[in-house]
């Protein structure tokens, strides 16, 4: 009766994983729909924990240990989840992920050993199936764990890209090595297969390292979104191991999703996945060698001018890139943005696929300060506006804005789909300093003759804005 109700809890919450899924792809629906899918796994979990029963007719016991680990994974990640920064978030995305990783190799390793023992040590008899889904999970939630902690150290600061001449051929070799040592465990069965086992573990953990290591900066979002389907399929994996139905969807829902939004991400940079993972683009030396200067002028403005002309405009395109969320100012934007819409003023906010340091960054930003969804327009739908639009302020975005993708074929950026806000008859664009953006690039829009620099702080810089626009 218990294995019957189990079957229906895992049914109900793969709907809820599907359904949930489904509502992300919204930004009205998208937080009901992470409590939608976060219920049902919930649901999953303890229908698991009272409901299962084992081959031997045992239920699962070991509960201090369980509800031990649920107690401390829900406190730490409920401090995490609440304590993080905004600006952190994509950091704290890739250490979740790079979890998610780590357990689905535990489970490899712990299946491993079990299978090993039920052999007595003779891999003659062990099931070939069985041992390549474990050697499967074993390989790839290695690498996702261990490219996501280096991806979690380059988008804090910590790790530096390192690149060298050959590291690819070497990534390639190792690559090869990995696969083939999987696939002799499986095809050979040798003897001494346990010994074969952990160093293939430290081969994957390796190859994780070198995979992530030399991508550059500005590839962070492809990097984390292509990890984090490796993640989901290693998980479903687990799941065949397990013949667990609610395991094996949730991971195939989780490694389809990432895979896909990898996809449209590299559509988005016009560039293929294969030239993402070897282009370092962003990365340190080839950063370094692009930052080569232009001899171009550029003109400021200063706050009472930039307000004045926002207050009298039609039109207001407001841009966020990563110095928006650094500086925390995304509600005196919102402020900005009423304070501007009381005077008349259509004001909507462009958004560009790759913005940030996460797929979605700027979305997420900007609904934590309740920026109705209807003013966020995507690539497309902001650079038919543009022309018809006054006023554009840009906001920390720097690559996302560059007209050199467009015009300038030596530069890494060429052929990459920007937000043409050259297109609007007078850009302010506020950044700290005139130094490259995170791809470490010179943007040519800033020496532009219809654009003018607000240099300083984002929030000090909005919060002056503010103050302008309502003393006018």
């Amino acid at each position: 009766m218990e294995a019957h109700i189990l079957t229906i809890i895992y049914l109900l919450a793969s709907v809820t994983f599907i359904t949930g899924l489904k509502m992300l792809s919204n930004p009205a629906t998208a937080r009901n729909g992470n409590l939608i899918a976060a219920a049902g796994m919930g649901l999953a979990i303890f229908g698991t924990i009272f409901l299962y029963v084992g081959s031997d007719g045992k239920p699962l016991g070991n509960y201090e240990w369980i509800f031990g680990g649920l107690l401390i994974g829900a406190v730490v990640g409920t401090l995490a989840a609440k304590k993080v920064k905004m600006t952190a978030m994509p950091e704290m995305v890739s250490l979740f992920n790079g979890m998610g990783g780590a357990c689905a190799a535990l489970i490899s390793i712990v299946e491993f050993d079990h299978l090993w023992h039920a052999e007595g040590g003779d891999p003659v008899f062990m099931d070939r199936m069985k041992l390549l889904i474990i050697l499967l999970g074993l390989i790839i939630g290695s690498v996702s764990f261990s490219g996501s902690m280096i991806a979690w150290g380059k988008l804090n600061g910590k790790v530096k890209d390192f690149a060298f001449r050959g590291q690819q051929s070497l990534n390639n070799i190792a690559l090869l090595r990995v696969a083939g040592l999987a696939t002799w465990m499986v095809v050979g069965l040798p003897g001494d297969m346990y010994w074969y086992f952990h160093v293939l573990l430290l081969l994957a953990l390796l190859y994780g390292v070198s995979f992530v290591m030399p991508i550059g900066g500005a590839d962070m979002p492809v990097v984390i979104s292509l990890l984090n389907s490796f993640t989901g399929v290693a998980a479903a994996c687990g799941g065949f191991l397990y013949d667990n139905q609610v395991m094996l969807t949730g991971g195939i829902l989780v490694g389809a999703a990432g895979t896909l939004l990898t996809i449209l991400m590299c559509k988005a940079m016009n560039r293929s996945l294969i030239n993402v993972l070897i282009g370092s683009f962003g990365g340190g030396a080839a950063a370094g060698a692009a930052q080569s200067a232009s001899g171009g002028t550029y003109k400021e403005i200063n706050v009472s001018d930039a307000a004045m002309v926002m207050a009298y405009a039609n039109k207001v395109m407001i841009v966020p890139g990563y110095g928006l969320a650094v500086a925390q100012a995304q509600h005196v934007c919102h402020e900005l943005e009423k304070t501007l819409e009381a005077r008349g003023v259509e004001v909507k906010y462009a958004i560009h696929p790759v913005a940030g340091r996460m797929p979605g960054h700027m979305n997420v930003l900007l609904a934590e300060s309740d920026v109705s969804y209807d003013k966020l327009l995507e690539m497309e739908q902001a650079n038919d506006e543009f022309k018809t639009t006054d006023v554009v302020l840009v906001l920390g975005a720097n690559d996302v804005v560059n007209p050199a993708a467009k015009t300038d074929p030596a530069s890494p950026i060429y052929g990459m789909p920007i937000l043409e806000v050259e297109e609007a008859k007078m850009v302010i664009v506020n950044k700290r300093s005139m130094k490259p953006g995170y791809a470490g690039i010179e943007n040519q829009l800033f020496f532009q003759p219809r654009t003018s620099m607000l240099f300083g702080d984002a929030k000090k810089a909005l919060q002056d804005l503010l103050a302008e626009v309502k003393s006018i």
